[in-house]
């Protein structure tokens, strides 16, 4: 009986050595190790055609329009009044960094805004 009950340790160890050996092959896991961090990489952004998007800020629904002028684009935020000029500054640089400028980019003012006819009119560019 000790043969037999050595046998069958050998035997139990020797499959066990196998699962664990196949268990780590040497086939790509999709797992890479790396020290450096890779570097970061800004896609460009393709130019955006003059367009109007509805915009909700603070409960309320805005419009803004804006189209490309040079170096940045024109925009007007329609639906505030005189007393909401920085709530349409808010609107225009985010939106601008949202739907035109790359990863990392900003929007910022390029002029002063100004209310005519019932719109906040700025120019605005990604920095």
């Amino acid at each position: 009986m000790d043969r037999y009950a050595a046998a069958m340790k050998n035997a139990f160890l020797l499959s066990f050595a196998s699962i664990l050996l196949a268990a780590c092959s040497a086939s790509d896991n999709g797992v890479r190790v790396a020290k450096d961090k890779p570097k970061a990489t800004v896609a460009p952004v393709a130019p955006v055609a003059a367009r109007t998007e509805p915009i909700f800020y603070n409960g309320q629904t805005y419009t803004m329009k804006f189209a490309p002028s040079g170096a940045g684009y024109d925009v007007a935020v329609l639906g505030m009044n005189a007393k909401q000029q920085k709530d349409a500054v808010n609107i225009a640089t985010s939106a601008i960094r949202y739907f035109t400028c790359p990863e990392g980019k900003t929007g910022t003012l390029t002029n002063s805004p100004r209310y005519v006819d019932g719109s906040w009119k700025m120019s605005a560019r990604c920095a």
